[in-house]
């Protein structure tokens, strides 16, 4: 019994785990693309919201794909949960890829290699086959097992039925062992691959909805299928044009999707899954799905990657690229030269820039409203006006931090409420970036510095 308790509460811990924007569900606009002032984990930021719904709306109609564009703001305005919002709005099918720009100088290949790797994880193929399947409701299933054990394997016989035919059929072992792991019953409605064997349990019957004892919460109710017990269907695969490219390379083979070790791919590779899948599309088997590609800190990139970046946008199968950094005029890594957000100019003019603008003290409020019911913490009124005031002050990220850790001094003291003692608790035990850099100044001698005179100078202008 312990046993099970402590798997259960390693499930439920998995379950749980909170992440910096696991509170975000979508961008929160309404049917006419304009932002609600809190939705769907949404605060404030109303025109880069609605700017970032105009280009998903061009994504579900397929009209934006090889274009890029850059969200550009402050630190803590809200970047990437615009981005991770848009992941959220397109849907399961739509592929997105995320990808940090200080990533491709920490990985075991070429930074163009990768960045072409990126760019194919967020190109979809949807491939159409058609197949043939037995479709029916499970009127009775017989198994005959062998008398004496070493005998001749199980057999079985396995009656279905349409609205219009019902037929039996013979069971062989694996068959058998299938049914017994799908844990089939009479009263279940099935489809049955007929070149694979592989079966798919669709739902419960509606006609056995008064069978309680044989059923869960959950139970799904099905109509009885009509026609044909045995049909040709249409089944849709979607996958990505990066796992097409690791099951067809030689050297990694499929392991590698669940591995993660794919390596370098080559580009003849590639050249022959383009032209398969060219001709796939001509023939009306498949159909291209252009997703998103987002770099975040893509003032890390390189000239090189730039340029990568450049011609892979011009490509006739490129997805839609979005960036995003908080740089100001800084040096393009690689140069000399210093540009917008460290992206060279002929980069720059390609894209479409979204601006994010600072959060307001009521918008501050009510994102630590939203992360104070993510995170499960009670907190008192007066202690979340002590958390905006200190928000707005020093940053939102460092009040957000404050949540869990006011959280936990609240426990010590065995308290049910987060209180105004917790926060100036937990204020003054961690600081924020200007009373670090004050610190710093007061008692510079006593640190290892790199230059003289003008450290104080420079310390002064950070925290400005």
């Amino acid at each position: 019994m312990a046993e099970l308790k402590l798997s259960e509460s390693r499930d439920l811990t998995r379950i749980e785990r909170i992440g910096a924007h696991s509170h975000i569900r979508g961008l929160g606009l309404d049917s006419a693309l304009e932002p609600r002032q809190v939705s769907e984990g949404m605060v404030g930021q109303a025109a880069a919201r609605k700017a970032a719904g105009v280009i998903l709306q061009m994504i579900k109609e397929g009209k934006i794909a090889g274009r890029a564009v850059l969200l550009a703001g402050q630190p803590g305005t809200g970047k990437t949960a615009i981005a991770m919002g848009m992941a959220k709005s397109l849907g399961l099918e739509t592929p997105f890829a995320m990808l940090a720009g200080s990533e491709l100088f920490s990985l075991e290949m070429s930074k163009t290699e990768a960045l072409m790797q990126a760019f194919r994880k967020a190109i979809g193929v949807r491939i159409k086959e058609e197949t043939e399947v037995i479709e029916g409701e499970v009127v009775e299933i017989q198994i005959d097992r062998p008398a004496v054990s070493g005998a001749a394997s199980k057999t079985g016989k396995l009656t279905l039925k349409t609205t219009e035919m019902e037929t039996v059929y013979d069971l062989g072992a694996k068959m058998i062992e299938a049914l017994g792991k799908e844990k089939v019953q009479s009263g279940d409605v099935v489809a049955i691959d007929k070149a694979s064997g592989k079966i798919t349990k669709l739902g419960r019957s509606f006609s056995r909805s008064r069978d309680y004892d044989a059923m869960g919460p959950q139970t799904k109710f099905v109509q009885c299928p009509d026609g044909e017990l045995q049909k040709r269907k249409e089944v849709v695969h979607c996958v990505t044009l990066h796992e097409i490219d690791v099951i067809n390379s030689r050297t990694q083979g499929f392991l590698a999707l669940f591995t993660g070790d794919t390596g370098e791919i080559r580009a003849e590779v590639r050249e022959q899954i383009d032209t398969k899948v060219a001709e796939w599309r001509e023939e009306g088997k498949a159909e291209m799905i252009p997703g998103v590609l987002f770099i975040d800190e893509v003032h890390m990139l390189d000239i090189e990657c730039f340029s990568f970046l450049n011609r892979a946008l011009e490509n006739e199968m490129a997805p839609i690229l979005v960036v995003a950094t908080n740089r100001g005029i800084t040096t393009i890594r690689g140069t000399n030269y210093k540009s917008p957000h460290g992206i060279p100019i002929d980069l720059l003019d390609r894209l479409l820039i979204i601006t994010t603008q600072p959060y307001t003290e009521d918008e501050i409020r009510k994102i630590l409203d939203i992360r104070c019911q993510e995170e499960d913490v009670e907190m008192s009124e007066e202690a979340k006006c002590l958390l905006t005031k200190i928000g707005v002050e020093t940053s939102l990220r460092y009040a957000i931090h404050l949540i869990t850790a006011a959280a936990l001094a609240c426990l010590k003291r065995k308290g049910k409420t987060v209180e105004m003692e917790d926060i100036n608790r937990v204020y003054h035990l961690f600081l924020d970036v200007k009373r670090s850099t004050q610190y710093l100044i007061e008692f510079q001698n006593q640190y290892i510095n790199e230059t003289g005179d003008g450290d104080e100078d420079d310390a002064n202008t950070m925290v400005s």
